[in-house]
C-alpha cells in the first residue's frame, strides 16, 4: 500500500495543485484514463470546500489530502479541522449533499462530489471532517 500525503495552507490558489497531483497519484496507481478528469475536478470540489470552511471560520491550520493506492482500489481523503458533531457521523454519498444542517454552497460541492465519485462518504466530528473518495484500480503500479 502506498501513499502520498499532501498538506497546504487553506489558499485558493493551493487547490490547482492538489488537483495535479491527485491525478499523478491516480494514472501512476492504476486508474483508468478516462475516470482521471473526475478525480481532478472531485478532488477540485473537496479541496475548495475544505478551504471555504477553513477561510470562513478563521483557521490556519493546513487543509490535508492523504492519496492512497491498494490492491484493487485508490482512495484520496480530503480533510479540514473545522469542529462538528461530536457524535462522528459519517454520510455517504449524495445524503451528505442533501444534509439540512449543511449551507448552500457545501451543499453544491458535495452534490458535485456525488455525481463524480460512485464511493464517497463525508465524515465529521469535533476535530474536523473528512471527505473520502476512492475510485477502482486496473492492473499493476508503477509506484515503487
Amino acid at each position: 500500500m502506498a501513499t502520498v500525503e499532501l498538506r497546504f495552507s487553506a489558499q485558493p490558489e493551493h487547490v490547482r495543485t492538489a488537483r495535479l497531483v491527485a491525478a499523478a497519484v491516480a494514472r501512476r496507481a492504476g486508474v483508468e484514463e478516462a475516470v482521471l478528469d473526475e478525480v481532478r475536478l472531485a478532488v477540485g470540489e473537496a479541496c475548495s470546500r475544505a478551504v471555504g470552511l477553513h477561510r470562513s471560520n478563521g483557521l490556519t491550520a493546513p487543509v490535508r489530502v492523504v492519496l492512497t493506492e491498494e490492491e484493487k482500489s485508490f482512495s484520496i481523503e480530503v480533510g479540514d479541522d473545522v469542529p462538528g458533531p461530536a457524535d462522528g457521523s459519517s454520510v455517504s454519498g449524495i445524503a451528505a449533499a442533501l444534509d439540512p444542517d449543511s449551507d448552500e454552497e457545501d451543499e453544491m460541492g458535495l452534490a458535485v462530489i456525488s455525481g463524480l465519485v460512485d464511493d464517497v462518504s463525508v465524515t465529521t466530528g469535533e476535530g474536523g471532517g473528512t471527505i473520502r473518495m476512492s475510485w477502482p484500480v486496473s492492473g499493476g503500479s508503477d509506484l515503487p
